[in-house]
C-alpha cells in the first residue's frame, strides 16, 4: 500500500478528483492549506498598500492505495493539476506499513 500526497492549486481541485474518480480511488481526505515554493508569494495592494503574502492558498490531497493503482494514480493527479506555470504543486509517495478499519477491524488492502 502506498500514501499519496498531493499539493495543488486550489481551482485546480474539481479536474483532480474527476481524473481519480475515473481510475477507481474511491477514498481520499482534502485539506486547504498554505505554503510556498519556489513562486515565493507575491504582493498585493490593499487600499493603496503594497503587501507580500508569504503563503499562498493550496490544497492538500491524501489517499492509501493498493501498489497496482500507484502509477495510474499519480499520472492522472499530474495531468489534471498540470497548468504549465510556478505552482503547480508537488507529489509524495510513501509505504504504508498498515492500515486498519475502524468500524470493522478489517486490515491492510481489506481496509482501504
Amino acid at each position: 500500500m502506498k500514501k499519496i500526497e498531493a499539493i495543488i492549486k486550489p481551482f485546480k481541485l474539481d479536474d483532480v478528483i474527476d481524473s481519480l474518480t475515473e481510475i477507481g480511488i474511491e477514498g481520499l481526505t482534502i485539506s486547504e492549506v498554505r505554503g510556498f515554493g519556489r513562486q515565493k508569494g507575491r504582493t498585493e495592494i490593499y487600499k493603496g498598500a503594497e503587501y507580500i503574502v508569504d503563503f499562498l492558498p493550496k490544497i492538500k490531497i491524501e489517499m492509501v492505495i493498493s501498489d497496482n493503482l500507484l502509477e495510474s494514480a499519480i499520472e492522472a493527479i499530474r495531468q489534471s493539476a498540470r497548468t504549465g506555470k510556478v505552482g503547480d504543486g508537488k507529489i509524495f509517495v510513501t509505504s504504508i506499513e498498515e492500515a486498519i478499519r475502524i468500524r470493522t477491524g478489517d486490515k491492510d488492502e481489506a481496509a482501504l
